[in-house]
């Protein structure tokens, strides 16, 4: 009789377990903005303002987030924030992460870039994280290709 409680209460605590970890659909990912901020010595940055929608039942608190941003498959810019947030459960945040560029990176685009006009057009790729602990963290990419307005797509 002892045995089978415990096998009621063991099989019970192992459904709910898996209940943890349902399966979440991936957060929609937009990058809307990307604007200036001051750089020192051979560093550009700049503040890039993301949109998260979660279509999920759960919301997602998070306690920072890192970003790695590529143009033209190369290495451009990366940054990273300790803000704290909330996106509740189908809803959406506008999130705005300072990101450098180091010299090394710029001048690689620029040699990469040497062939084309413009970088209007070119493809790029947002990678990140919202972190939220061990098992919480949520991974994200967004991909695309550059749309700037026509001041800016001249050139750096």
């Amino acid at each position: 009789m002892h045995a089978r409680v415990c096998l009621i209460l063991l099989l019970t605590l192992g459904l709910s377990a898996c209940a943890l970890f349902q399966a979440r659909d991936p957060l929609n990912i937009s990058v809307i903005g990307i604007d200036p901020l001051p750089g020192q010595d051979l560093e550009l940055r700049m503040a890039v303002k993301i949109r998260v929608q979660n279509p999920n039942e759960t919301p997602v608190d998070f306690n920072g987030i890192a970003l790695n941003l590529e143009v033209n498959d190369q290495p451009l810019a990366a940054g990273v924030s300790d803000q704290r947030g909330h996106i509740g459960r189908y809803d959406e945040a506008v999130i705005v992460v300072p990101v450098s560029i180091t010299a090394f990176a710029f001048l690689r685009q620029a040699y990469g870039l040497s062939r084309v006009e413009s970088l209007q057009g070119l493809p790029y790729v947002l990678r990140g994280k919202l972190a939220s602990g061990p098992l919480g963290t949520v991974r994200f990419t967004d991909k695309g290709k550059l749309d700037l307005p026509a001041a800016t797509s001249a050139g750096w």
